[in-house]
């Protein structure tokens, strides 16, 4: 395989592993904030706005880091962003009322927008197009095992320990990251003649549209199974650990069939998964449902964000990589915000089972607006990539 085809680089290892350290950092306070705002006294609407801020914050963001991104390259904006996220967590430990804590989101979703919009932009500098599926899939493992780890070990450190202990924890491994990643050299090939900062990139609108439905539903897992567990007296952590090991399974699998098939493969089955997860996850009244759904979502979602990634760099101009990457996330993060506080308004009133009937549909509009509208442009864009790789005949 020649050097340009490289997939696992000093770089590229170097960034996945300090992806690793961050991501479960922010994956130990998932399961733990939301007793930890009840026990503030916290109420369900308060809970989802808390989660939610942090995500609201990132999305005001991320478009100027997109464009910044593009600009003046992604290293200054990795260490500056990880810096402030270590801020922020140690600051979690001196919160004392619901006020101050969502203000602290606010501060933790800025640094977040900032740092994971120019690793996800790095990483995707470093993929060679030919194993962008493979290692999307790859790099989003870090974040699967993320996943696994961060909420059973927040859990751990809450219950055994204490919350100071779970923020300093989480300080110490925001520290690992930033150390990772700085010693990873970042290619980066600066716009030509590029007067202003774009907000958002035109091309992956349509795909950030269903993006943005699909992480509605992931915010109502995020904060709200923890919470669901306990009615049901089911351990929180069991669903997550459930989560990540089938994902962790699903996901390089699905990068490389992509790589293969293309993204319209991939993601329609998956999103049609997921719907049947968060079905089962609204009729569960025990263990073995949660399981299930557990290992339906883990499959479908598993599947299906990484594919979304692909299909991204796909649309997206080449110099045009780190507001394309900001649009996504942005897309990400704005379901994920608007989907914690409009499902912890629904829980409040109604139901966890209505909740989660609430996210399949969700989902559900997901693949409808991914159906309708982006696989004609990726179609149309797989087509026009064929057509230019054609050798051209000499007369």
């Amino acid at each position: 395989m020649s050097s340009v085809e490289r997939l696992w680089t000093k770089p590229f290892i170097l960034m996945t592993m300090g992806n690793l350290f961050l991501f479960v950092a922010f994956y130990m306070l998932y399961p733990t904030l939301p007793p930890f705002i009840k026990g503030m006294g916290g109420s369900e609407s308060q809970i989802g706005l808390v989660m939610g801020a942090f995500a609201l914050s990132a999305v005001l963001f991320r478009p100027l880091v997109g464009g910044l991104l593009d600009r003046f390259g992604r290293r200054p904006f990795i260490v500056w962003g990880i810096l402030l996220f270590t801020l922020a967590m140690y600051l979690y430990g001196w919160v004392g009322g619901i006020a101050v804590l969502i203000g602290l989101r606010i501060l933790h979703g800025l640094s977040w927008a900032v740092s994971t919009t120019a690793m996800i932009t790095s990483i995707t500098d470093m993929i060679p197009s030919a194993r962008r599926g493979e290692g999307m899939g790859w790099f989003s493992s870090s974040m699967t095992l993320a996943m696994a780890i961060g909420p059973l070990l927040g859990i751990w450190v809450a219950q055994d320990l204490s919350y100071s202990a779970l923020f300093l924890f989480a300080v110490v491994l925001s520290v690992a990251a930033l150390l990772l990643t700085f010693g990873s050299k970042m290619p980066f090939q600066p716009q030509t003649g590029a007067r202003r900062i774009e907000l958002y990139e035109k091309s992956v609108l349509p795909l950030a549209a269903s993006v943005f439905f699909l992480f509605i539903a992931y915010g109502g897992i995020t904060t709200f199974v923890p919470l669901l567990a306990g009615t049901i007296q089911v351990n929180s952590g069991i669903f997550f650990l459930t989560f990540a090991a089938t994902l962790a399974f699903s996901r390089p699998i699905s990068g490389k069939l992509s790589d293969r098939y293309g993204e319209m493969a991939i993601i329609v089955p998956s999103l049609v998964i997921t719907i049947c997860s968060l079905v089962v996850l609204s009729l569960s009244t025990g263990l073995i449902g949660v399981l299930i759904s557990a290992v339906l979502y883990g499959i479908g979602f598993g599947s299906a964000q990484p594919a979304f990634q692909s299909a991204k760099i796909l649309l997206a101009r080449p110099d045009r990589k780190g507001v394309a990457n900001a649009t996504i996330t942005t897309a990400n993060d704005l379901g994920i915000g608007l989907g914690a506080i409009m499902l912890g308004w629904i829980s409040q009133y109604t139901s966890y089972q209505v909740l989660f009937t609430v996210s399949a549909v969700s989902v559900a509009v997901s693949l409808v607006l991914f159906t309708f509208f982006v696989k004609r442009l990726l179609k149309d864009k797989e087509q026009s990539l064929n057509a230019d790789s054609l050798p051209i005949e000499s007369n």
